[in-house]
């Protein structure tokens, strides 16, 4: 029939989100994405629109996946702002510890590459980031934590997560990782 696709349109979202995950924004050639999703160009521009809408899709795919995990984590009932710090630093060591997605994380990636994104990808990453720092906030609040301990510890986390993905990709071994989390975890406060 024409018109209709002829392939999973998610599945391959979920591919190209994978290559802007393992190559950044600025690496993620075409020809890369029409190998990691498997279509052609045609399809691949037909479907998502050009690289950076492709990417801002992708973007937002990870969103979908990941945010609903932190905010389960964070919605839970903690004794403490640590336990808070545990409880989203954990969903951070998972996502790492996946053998299926790439190392490190798209957010973070998408960050160190800002000045490569247009402005309406740049703005997306900061939204994505301070709905982090939002739900963080709250939960740090609901915890004990005073509004501004709760901003600090926010930031921290926040940090302390963004350095996890970055050590992952260089290839510290789980150990390390748990290490800085249990640590993050036990800032005073």
């Amino acid at each position: 029939m024409a018109g209709r696709k002829q392939f999973d349109v998610d599945e391959a979202l979920r591919r190209a989100m994978h290559v802007f995950w393992r190559w950044g924004y600025s690496e993620a050639s075409v020809d890369r994405l029409t190998d990691g999703t498997g279509l052609n160009r045609s399809s691949l521009y037909g479907t998502f629109g050009d690289k950076s809408a492709l990417f801002q899709k992708s973007l937002e795919r990870y969103a979908q996946t990941y945010h609903p995990l932190y905010s389960e984590a964070l919605c839970a009932p903690h004794a403490s702002p640590s336990a808070v710090i545990a409880a989203y630093l954990q969903v951070t060591l998972n996502r790492i510890a996946d053998p299926t997605v790439p190392d490190g994380c798209l957010l973070t990636m998408s960050a160190t590459q800002l000045p490569a994104l247009d402005t309406k990808a740049q703005t997306l990453v900061h939204t994505m980031i301070d709905t982090l720092r939002t739900m963080l906030t709250q939960a740090l609040l609901t915890a004990g934590a005073t509004s501004q301990e709760a901003a600090d510890l926010a930031l921290c986390t926040l940090a302390t997560n963004k350095s996890l993905a970055v050590l992952s990709r260089a290839g510290f071994p789980p150990k390390d990782l748990t290490t800085v989390a249990a640590a993050a975890a036990r800032i005073p406060h």
